[in-house]
């Protein structure tokens, strides 16, 4: 099983960067999502479900995303999902903003990739630690400049 914990702390208001995961905004920290639309909405968000497409060179894949926690205050905000990706990985995502003060906000990205079956196994012990830490370094490098371009544009 593959798990990631990344902190960073982000110049910008909480608020900024968890606009940036609302449905209207989260290709833009998420590119390679090319549709993300909703199934069930519940109340106070866990349970909700979205279909979601993602596209790597020529593939496609379709999965539904579950939201298993949530929480939306002025100093904390947080939301995990979780996923089952092309028959193989089951996959959690946590997203953790609290916020420092009015213009400071830490952001924590936790997640786990664990094979589901024998194939899904053997794929995860051949994925690089590596390759999984830049991606997640990726990732959150991108929510930073994303959320940098909207603080400056407010200022």
């Amino acid at each position: 099983m593959l798990t990631w914990h990344k902190e960073t702390t982000i110049q910008a208001p909480i608020e900024t960067i968890w606009n940036l995961f609302d449905l209207d905004n989260i290709q833009r920290i998420m590119p390679n999502i090319v549709e993300h639309k909703p199934l069930e909405i519940k109340e106070g968000v866990v349970g909700s479900t979205y279909q979601q497409t993602y596209r790597e060179g020529k593939r496609t894949e379709t999965y539904i995303v579950t939201d298993i926690e949530y929480e939306n205050t002025a100093h904390k905000k947080h939301n995990k999902i979780e996923f089952t990706l092309a028959k193989l990985f089951k996959i959690q995502a946590g997203f953790t903003l609290i916020k420092i003060d009015e213009q400071t906000t830490r952001f924590i990205y936790t997640g786990q990739n664990e094979g589901i079956n024998f194939i899904g196994r053997i794929l995860s012990k051949m994925g690089s630690q590596k390759q999984n830490e830049k991606v997640v370094n990726d990732f959150v490098e991108l929510v930073r400049t994303e959320a940098l371009k909207d603080t400056s544009k407010v200022v």
